[in-house]
């Protein structure tokens, strides 16, 4: 698929709605609209060929919340749609699957049950994508709120031995503020994990998008962008333009 820098936009649902969160805090959502399908509708319009969902309150839950929205994003559009949160047995992902899901982004689940990711590469080969989220270095799990001792190193090596097709790297600490990216931490990410990275967190201008750019031949593959989107900062288009 990543024959070329790929720009994904992000719709995060939380009840339903389109939210952003900051730092990862689900006390501190933005609500941008109820209509996850129209949101999804105007990213394909400007040229998305995937889009990164989030079911947040799944992610909390353990299980798949908003199956419904994911649904409804699914009839709004042709682009592949990735899903992720709440994907934690196999069961979960088929719901996915079946809600519209082209890709599933697997993250706690692959750690807390390591059987997990390499059954749905089984079962999916070549639609699952790992997640990595990072907070001081290590990797965060079950929604944010617990710190794994596995380093971003080895919970990538677990990944690249199971067969993902790429890993989104999320840094908390700038998710969602539009702090800037750090593009050579993703690039050494990618070179410890061995495997493509999408970079996810704190892309707030055109800039950010091209220094992630910069880093394809280190294996940085994508960017996933979210509320720098949603705020205005610049629009899809103007985005995959810089990525180019």
């Amino acid at each position: 698929m990543f024959e070329n820098f790929t720009v994904i936009p992000a719709i995060d649902l939380k009840d339903g709605q389109v939210v952003r969160l900051l730092r990862g805090d689900m006390k501190r959502a933005t609500v941008y609209g109820d209509d996850p399908g129209a949101a999804a509708r105007r990213f394909e319009e400007q040229g998305a060929s995937l889009i990164h969902i989030v079911d947040l309150d799944g992610a909390i839950a353990g299980a798949p919340r908003n199956l419904a929205a994911i649904a409804k994003i699914r009839a709004a559009v042709r682009c592949a749609i990735d899903v992720s949160g709440g994907l934690r047995t196999i069961a979960a992902i088929r719901e996915a699957v079946a809600a519209g899901a082209d890709r599933v982004s697997i993250g706690s689940a692959a750690f807390l049950n390591p059987e997990l990711i390499g059954e749905a590469c089984a079962e999916y080969p070549g639609r699952v994508f790992g997640s990595l989220d990072v907070r001081d270095g290590m990797l965060a799990i079950k929604g944010w709120v617990e710190t794994s001792q596995l380093t971003i190193a080895q919970a990538a090596r677990l990944f690249h031995d199971a067969g993902v097709d790429a890993a989104i790297v999320t840094d908390i600490s700038r998710d969602g503020a539009q702090a800037g990216v750090d593009a050579a931490r993703m690039a050494e990410t990618a070179r410890l994990a061995a495997i493509p990275i999408i970079a996810s967190g704190g892309v707030s201008k055109l800039e950010d998008i091209a220094a992630l750019r910069a880093r394809f031949s280190d294996g940085v593959v994508g960017v996933i962008v979210g509320r720098a989107l949603y705020e205005g900062n610049f629009s899809l288009e103007q985005a995959i333009a810089a990525s180019r």
